[in-house]
């Protein structure tokens, strides 16, 4: 059974989704501000988080730099439709998605169902098959140690994108939209996926790119999408 932290001072939120989740046959753990939030992560083996951007003592933005310094685990920002431009921040830390409160109980579901997934793909909890190695010019994949490296240089991802490089290293040339992308990568339909993959995409090139203004690996075609350039 996966543990999920759900984490907003609105307590009525809170059991709400503790519902929504039990029924899905998650263990909820809860907690109702920041601090209480990171509590409860040091003494407890949690699987994906539910955070809220507000709220009192230490926000969602602090109290994911905080996550981020020590795990990678799936973290789902919870914020509010005029919550802009902390849903941009939430995602430049690391945050692997978003739902916007009021939530539709079924998105949110499929969103956690679609976290748990990508984290236990990446290997973070269960063991990998067997070893492949991705390749374009001197950026290569290490999927069975789950490393990326440029020239030679390991660069640090998120599992999120982690992922979203490895689905396209893998099929190296080919363009894929917005849609594509979230489809293939969360394995689930695209609810508003444009500003996530595109802070997800800004923050790959700025770890393989040597100039992610003028990118060698990664390229968007504009009103297209965005591929892997193949490299000999």
């Amino acid at each position: 059974m996966y543990n999920i932290l759900v984490c907003d001072d609105d307590k009525e939120i809170v059991k709400a989704i503790e519902i929504y989740l039990t029924k899905e046959g998650y263990n909820v753990l809860k907690a109702y501000d920041g601090e209480e939030a990171l509590k409860v992560l040091n003494s407890n083996t949690i699987h994906l988080v539910l955070l809220d951007i507000m709220m009192p003592k230490k926000d969602g933005i602090e109290t994911l730099n905080e996550i981020r310094m020590n795990t990678s685990i799936p973290v789902i920002m919870l914020s509010a439709k005029s919550e802009d431009e902390d849903k941009i921040n939430g995602l430049n830390l690391g945050a692997d998605d978003y739902v916007t409160k009021p939530f539709n109980p079924l998105e949110l579901i499929a969103r956690v169902n679609s976290g748990i997934r990508r984290y236990t793909k990446l290997g973070a909890i269960e063991e990998t098959e067997s070893k492949s190695i991705y390749r374009t010019g001197d950026l290569i994949i290490d999927d069975n140690l789950k490393t990326v490296t440029v020239d030679g240089n390991q660069v640090k991802l998120t599992p999120t994108e982690y992922n979203i490089l490895k689905f396209l290293i893998k099929n190296k040339g080919i363009v894929f939209s917005i849609e594509q992308i979230y489809q293939n990568v969360w394995d689930d339909e695209a609810f508003g996926a444009e500003n996530i993959i595109a802070v997800h995409i800004r923050h790959i090139r700025e770890k393989i790119e040597i100039n992610p203004k003028e990118p060698k690996y990664l390229k968007v075609i504009w009103g297209i999408g965005y591929k892997i350039e193949k490299i000999n």
